[in-house]
């Protein structure tokens, strides 16, 4: 699928984009683009991949004309840069926008004006039901996205939606978080009720590239993965440690969803993850084979099938950590 593509990651060089490009470059690819606003992670990048097919461009998503010299050429457009410290974007409310919202928009008028054949949009589960402004704006930029499908007139770029929960690993997430406090022989808890998603980058990398394959144009995708309690996390990291219960923070939920009761309505099931389809006209034709979810269907992290137990989390934060 991806042989003789060029291919740019905006946000290259955060989590998702190094695991998902050091992916793509074991394949046939013809060219990949970092494009991101730091230099510094960019050159250590280069010292780190050194493949003659990586290109790197100095750009913020917020620059259209900065966007559409990158898009010059490109084919794929995998869409990760974002504001998405919860804390950062309370407090700077505005620049969240101007990134997570108008960012958004800025791809998708240059990747329509450039010709692009796919752009997936990397989303999150605070998107559904939002209680902070990082939820609410990266669910604008999902709506924006998807009906993106509506506007490409006899142009043929399809715009794509991937949702998931936290990923085990990334940065600010609240395994090294733990890793570094559990020194002192206390962990600090918000809620011990508290329930998370969790999966791994070499999954997240795996669903986008499964999704560029299977994409119409519209669709959010959103794989089933485990939950997890806060407590079976802090065990598997540090067991020895006293909790400290500290309280929800601002903008915190004690448990996520992924697709709300109001969006089950338009939900189809399939073996390993949902689509959640798009309410257009234009989407008639395009038949999910899925099965429908039931009336009433929530995907929330408190009531999911699937439980990481203490023993998983400790292999999965082992294997994250090689």
């Amino acid at each position: 699928m991806l042989t003789d593509k060029t291919i740019l990651v905006t946000g290259g060089t955060g989590s998702f984009g190094k695991k998902f490009i050091g992916k793509i470059l074991e394949g046939n690819v013809k060219k990949v683009i970092v494009f991101s606003r730091d230099e510094l992670k960019q050159y250590e990048m280069a010292q780190e991949f050194k493949d003659s097919r990586l290109r790197f461009f100095i750009g913020d998503v917020r620059d259209k004309e900065r966007l559409s010299r990158a898009f010059d050429g490109v084919d794929i457009v995998i869409h990760a840069a974002a504001m998405k410290h919860v804390e950062a974007c309370e407090y700077n409310p505005f620049e969240a926008v101007k990134t997570n919202i108008y960012g958004a928009q800025n791809i998708i008028e240059v990747a329509i004006d450039r010709n692009v054949e796919k752009v997936i949009a990397l989303s999150t589960d605070k998107a559904a039901a939002p209680v902070n402004l990082y939820g609410a704006t990266k669910l604008a930029s999902d709506k924006l996205f998807v009906a993106a499908n509506s506007y490409v007139g006899e142009k043929h770029t399809k715009f794509s939606v991937v949702r998931y929960g936290n990923v085990v690993g990334s940065r600010g997430s609240v395994i090294p978080f733990f890793n570094k406090v559990k020194e002192t022989g206390r962990l600090p808890v918000t809620d011990e009720r508290m329930t998370r998603f969790w999966i791994t980058l070499d999954k997240g990398v795996e669903f986008v590239l499964d999704n560029l394959g299977r994409m119409q144009g519209g669709e959010i995708f959103v794989p089933k993965i485990p939950s997890m309690n806060i407590m079976d996390l802090a065990r598997a990291i540090a067991p020895e440690c006293e909790i400290d219960i500290v309280g929800i923070r601002p903008g915190e939920k004690l448990h996520e969803v992924m697709i709300t009761q109001d969006d089950a309505r338009h939900t189809v099931e399939f073996g390993d993850y949902y689509t959640i389809v798009p309410e257009f006209s234009w989407w008639g034709s395009k038949v999910q084979k899925g099965e429908k979810v039931s009336e009433g269907f929530v995907y929330s992290s408190e009531t999911n099938t699937a439980w990481l137990t203490v023993s998983e989390l400790e292999k999965m934060i082992e294997e994250q950590l090689v």
